[in-house]
């Protein structure tokens, strides 16, 4: 476990989150931070990560451990490595000393949590162990469970709104994510003219990532079939006229994590049809950042962006009509059926293990609309919010040849003229943007998105 130099500063830090917790609720409240999973025997595990809502109020990922938050004071819970453990995984700072660097107010063995349990609120986690656990020593079922005590939903709200805005220690590490990103995709895009598979640009783009002492806050997608949005192959081989999509993003020893994406020509030089949809996602691209301010609707937002790439697809000769009424009949979702974004910070997709509280705000559900269903936030925008802005155009299978999607667009999309980009499987740009006071900062601002200067870089 890698300790932070200045842990001062972290558990100022630690303690002012927890001290605006204690402002909003009046109940106790206990957050494990999970344990590590065996890949296929005991001793060979999967990399720990701790829950999210943890680390946030406890600075470090530490395992098999809990605190206890009341009244603006932490209490952590965790066990010293026995002898044995140290053999193989050395030193660590004790139970003692961790509590030191995170200003804990006391600490005590994990078996001893039980008796601080009593009236306790939680945050269900991930690991199915671990929520066992959470189950045992609380004495009952813990939300979103049918059963669960009303504190645990007004202790889920009450982070929420903690963490949809970032404080300045959260911004820090976010933007030395957000600069190995950079390196990470500049590498990927130099290391393109003498690559043959999609893995030997991953290995390029990750190997940045980890000589920066940082992990992947994602599975990497790298591939030249875009179109399949959260595509985890990389053996294809690379060939001339191929587009490579490449969304790849570091997360900083503390948890913080980046998220981008761009696309580039294999050959080095896009095409005229494949620069002329890119142009079209980079516009909706720039429109949406140009507009991101506080109190703007992410919902707006994202339309501004399906309304953007309608447009330009019916310059193109794809679509036909109006931009807003194709909109309105979902007739860009064709071609860019997700979302134009999402919350970023200690997640890649930040609090998306409380279904759509985070992202909602309250009273909103989410849609059924096929061109609405995938939008991930629909709240006002607010100062210290940090989203991800990422339109694309997609020419998926499964949407184009369903025959009830055609039957039903068979007017509206030109499909001889669409053949004509068939050189275009699938293109997203991706960039994380810090909502200021004055309206929006671009956190990966230094990775290029414009064809020319991506050709140079290549």
């Amino acid at each position: 476990m890698q300790i932070p130099t200045n842990h001062t500063y972290l558990s100022k830090t630690l303690r002012n989150r927890r001290e605006k917790l204690a402002k909003l609720i009046d109940f106790p409240t206990i957050l494990w931070s999970g344990s590590s999973s065996s890949r296929n025997f005991p001793a060979n595990t999967f990399p720990f990560r701790p829950s999210s809502h943890f680390l946030y109020f406890a600075g470090l990922p530490i395992e098999d451990a809990a605190i206890r938050l009341e009244g603006g004071k932490l209490e952590l819970f965790m066990d010293n490595l026995s002898p044995s453990n140290l053999l193989w995984h050395g030193e660590i700072p004790t139970r003692d000393r961790l509590a030191e660097i995170i200003g804990a107010d006391a600490a005590f063995p994990i078996k001893e949590l039980k008796d601080y349990a009593a009236n306790a609120a939680t945050i269900y986690v991930q690991n199915p162990t671990t929520k066992i656990t959470q189950c045992q020593i609380l004495n009952r079922d813990i939300f979103p469970s049918k059963k669960h005590q009303k504190i645990d939903l007004e202790l889920t709200k009450a982070i929420i709104s903690l963490r949809l805005s970032h404080d300045d220690m959260a911004l820090t590490e976010i933007k030395q994510a957000a600069a190995v990103t950079v390196k990470a995709h500049k590498a990927g895009m130099a290391a393109t003219k003498n690559a043959k598979f999609e893995a030997n640009i991953r290995a390029a783009m990750e190997s940045i990532i980890i000589s920066h002492n940082m992990t992947c806050a994602y599975n990497s997608i790298v591939t030249v079939h875009g179109e399949v949005l959260h595509n985890g192959e990389y053996y294809h081989p690379l060939q001339t006229g191929d587009l490579l999509l490449a969304d790849v993003g570091a997360e900083t020893t503390l948890g913080w994590a980046s998220d981008v994406t761009r696309t580039w020509p294999i050959s080095g030089k896009f095409s005229p049809t494949q620069r002329d949809i890119y142009d079209v996602v980079l516009a909706a691209h720039d429109n949406c950042i140009a507009q991101l301010k506080p109190g703007v609707e992410y919902l707006d937002i994202h339309l501004l962006a399906a309304k953007t790439i309608a447009e330009g697809l019916v310059n193109l000769g794809i679509l036909k009509g109006q931009p807003e009424q194709l909109v309105e009949m979902d007739a860009h979702a064709l071609f860019f059926p997700h979302g134009v974004g999402h919350l970023l910070g200690l997640d890649v997709h930040d609090m998306e293990d409380l279904g759509d509280l985070a992202g909602y705000e309250i009273g909103r559900e989410r849609s059924s609309r096929f061109g609405l269903s995938f939008l991930r936030l629909n709240r006002p925008l607010a100062s210290g919010m940090l989203v991800t802005i990422e339109p694309g155009f997609y020419q998926v299978p499964a949407i184009l040849n369903n025959t009830e999607t055609r039957q039903k667009y068979q007017h509206i999309v030109n499909w001889e003229k669409l053949k004509h980009f068939s050189d275009v499987r699938g293109i997203r740009i991706e960039d994380d943007v810090l909502v200021t006071t004055k309206g929006a900062e671009i956190l990966t601002k230094e990775l290029p998105s414009n064809t020319d200067v991506i050709e140079s870089l290549l």
